[in-house]
C-alpha cells in the first residue's frame, strides 16, 4: 500500500433516484496497491458507489477521479485501467473456461493465453470444463479471472465470497492477495467481517448513503476497545473456521 499515491479519489458524491438519495456527499481515497473494502448493510448505498466509480452508473454531482482520470470525462480511459467482477449469471454456461476466456478477451481487444489466465487462479485444470459444470468456489475464481483480461490497475469486488463454503472462501482469500501483490490495487464489498478484518488494510463503514468510519480495522478495533467494550464471549486463539480448515485440509479443492 503506497499512502503517497491515491488512486481512486472520491468527493463529495451525491446520488439521487427521484425522491430518495442512495449516496449524501460521501468522500474517500483509495491508495495504490491497497485492498479497500466498503463495508455496510444492504441498501447502504455500496454498490451504487461502486458503479458511479466503475462508469457504469451517472452520479447526481461530486468529484470522482480514477488514476488521474475523471468519470465525467475520460470514461473510457478508466474503462481500460479497471477490471470489474462480473456475476455468474452473465457469462454462457454451455461454453468451456478456455472459450469463455477467449470471448473476454475479444470483448475488451486484448490478446490473451487461456491457460496462462487460469493458472493464475488454479482452473488450469478445468479448462475443457463448461462453466456450469463448476463448483461454486471455482466459479468466484474464474469471474475474478475475467477481471484481470486487460491487466488492471484496479479491480473491483462485490460480495466475491457469498456463499462459498468455509475452504473455497480462504482460497480466494489468498488469491485476492496474491494479485494484490502483483501489484492490483483492489476495492471490494463484503458481508463478512471477518474477511474485512483478514484482507483489508483499511475499510469505510457505509450507511444510509454516508461514510460513518474509515480506518484500518486495527485502529478501528481498538478504539471501540478503548471506548470500554467487551466481548461477552471470551476470545479464543483459533475459532470455529480455523477448527474446519485444519480438520479438512488447506488444498484447492473441487467444491
Amino acid at each position: 500500500m503506497d499512502k503517497t499515491n491515491t488512486i481512486i479519489s472520491v468527493r463529495n458524491l451525491v446520488k439521487n433516484y427521484a425522491d430518495f438519495t442512495a449516496v449524501k456527499g460521501i468522500s474517500f481515497d483509495v491508495y495504490e496497491n491497497e485492498i479497500f473494502g466498503l463495508l455496510g448493510p444492504n441498501g447502504a448505498g455500496k454498490t451504487t458507489t461502486l458503479e458511479i466509480i466503475e462508469t457504469l452508473r451517472e452520479k447526481t454531482s461530486g468529484e470522482i477521479t480514477v488514476d488521474g482520470f475523471s468519470v465525467d470525462k475520460d470514461a473510457n480511459e478508466i474503462k481500460r485501467i479497471i477490471g470489474v467482477q462480473l456475476q455468474a449469471a452473465g457469462y454462457y454456461p454451455n461454453l468451456n473456461l478456455v472459450e469463455l476466456m477467449e470471448l473476454f478477451a475479444g470483448l475488451y481487444g486484448v490478446n490473451i493465453k487461456p491457460m496462462e489466465m487460469l493458472e493464475k487462479v488454479n482452473l488450469q485444470d478445468k479448462a475443457k470444463a463448461k462453466f456450469k459444470a463448476l463448483s461454486g468456489g471455482q466459479k468466484q475464481r474464474f469471474s475474478i479471472a475475467t477481471t484481470l483480461l486487460n491487466s488492471p490497475k484496479i479491480i473491483f469486488l462485490d460480495e466475491p465470497t457469498t456463499g462459498l463454503d468455509p475452504q473455497a472462501r480462504r482460497n480466494l482469500w489468498d488469491l485476492i492477495i496474491d494479485i494484490r501483490n502483483n501489484g492490483t490495487t483492489v476495492v471490494l464489498t463484503t458481508h463478512y467481517m471477518d474477511e474485512a478484518e483478514q484482507l483489508c488494510d483499511r475499510v469505510a463503514f457505509v450507511e444510509h448513503g454516508e461514510i460513518i468510519a474509515l480506518d484500518t480495522p486495527d485502529n478501528l478495533i481498538d478504539q471501540l476497545i478503548s471506548s470500554g467494550f467487551e466481548r461477552k464471549k471470551e476470545v479464543k486463539k483459533a475459532n470455529l473456521e480455523d477448527v474446519f480448515i485444519n480438520l479438512t485440509g488447506q488444498e484447492w479443492r473441487e467444491g
